[in-house]
């Protein structure tokens, strides 16, 4: 059942830069998203005009059933977003900040519920400390917190790591497991593709304001994954002989490595007869190695050619 639809969403600002182009998206209940994109793809724009804090050019924003328009205050209950920037009152202190923060979506105090959540956040030590006191890790988890406080359904995580030490990573991608399993849906920005790769049930890609995929992470990673197969070599090539050009192979590592890529999925790999046609020509090599490409292997190669899968 989804909780987020996107229909035809566009931004176009007045100096004519497009931010976004007709993005379409459906987010399910409780799944968690990863939206990925390079700096100025539209991540940001499009995060914002879901929010409430970006007004659209065009374009249509159902939350859980009701259109942000006409349900501005209704829809932004069920949201908790937490920026990539900081922003906070440096002089208050972490709880008054927290429990500001939940009345101002109209939710009745709930000290147990504050407690829990600063106590999840390793806050709860520091809950009478000024916000200015606090360091920059500290501070992110205080903006999670903040997001949290009203007990949204649907939590948006902009670049949530970016600049936060290791420790709070593993803390904040715990937390993100809990709220999935109690039903919350997350949609996350991040550079970290690896986290993505773990964290994530679907993916989309932007680039250039166009939303160019969207696929279940699992699904991606069959069709566009490659495996690469390395050969160490016992003795370096300055050259790949013309005798493997047809396989296309590259030489890594100073000539020390054969490297050939090729679709798992293929009913010929051409593995065989490229070891084959190695041995033939008297290429010794110690050791050999494959390894599935990754989510941000492919994320590359999507960016770089600007096109759907």
């Amino acid at each position: 059942m989804s909780i987020l639809e996107i229909s035809g969403l566009a931004k176009v600002y007045a100096s004519g830069t497009v931010a976004l182009s007709d993005i379409d998206l459906t987010i399910q209940r409780g799944e968690i998203f990863a939206l990925l994109g390079p700096n100025g793809a539209g991540k940001t724009t499009m995060i914002g005009i879901i929010c409430g804090l970006v007004t659209p050019t065009r374009g249509t924003v159902i939350v859980d059933g009701k259109d942000f328009r006409q349900s501005y205050r209704k829809v932004r209950r069920k949201i908790g977003l937490v920026p990539q920037e900081l922003h906070t009152d440096a002089f208050e202190k972490v709880i008054d900040t927290i429990r500001f923060s939940r009345a101002l979506f109209g939710k009745a105090a709930n000290p147990a519920f504050i407690e829990e959540l600063l106590r999840d956040l390793t806050l709860w030590d520091k809950r009478d400390a000024q916000v200015q006191e606090l360091s920059g890790g500290m501070k992110r988890r205080l903006m999670i917190a903040k997001a949290l406080s009203h007990e949204p359904d649907i939590l948006f995580l902009d670049e949530p790591t970016a600049g936060v030490d290791v420790e709070l990573r593993r803390d904040m991608w715990r937390m993100v497991r809990r709220l999935r399993e109690r039903g919350v849906t997350i949609i996350l920005t991040t550079h970290y593709i690896e986290e993505a790769e773990e964290m994530a049930d679907r993916v989309g890609v932007i680039t250039g304001g166009k939303l160019i995929l969207v696929e279940e992470k699992q699904v991606l990673m069959r069709k566009l994954g490659r495996k690469r197969l390395t050969l160490n070599l016992d003795t370096p090539l300055t050259a790949i002989p013309v005798e493997l050009a047809e396989w296309r192979p590259e030489l890594a590592a100073e000539g020390h490595e054969l490297v050939y890529e090729f679709d798992a999925r293929a009913e010929k790999t051409g593995v065989p007869s490229l070891l084959r046609r190695v041995s033939d020509l008297g290429i010794g090599f110690s050791d050999l190695n494959t390894r599935q490409s990754s989510l941000e292997d492919i994320f590359v190669e999507l960016v770089h050619n600007g096109q759907t899968a």
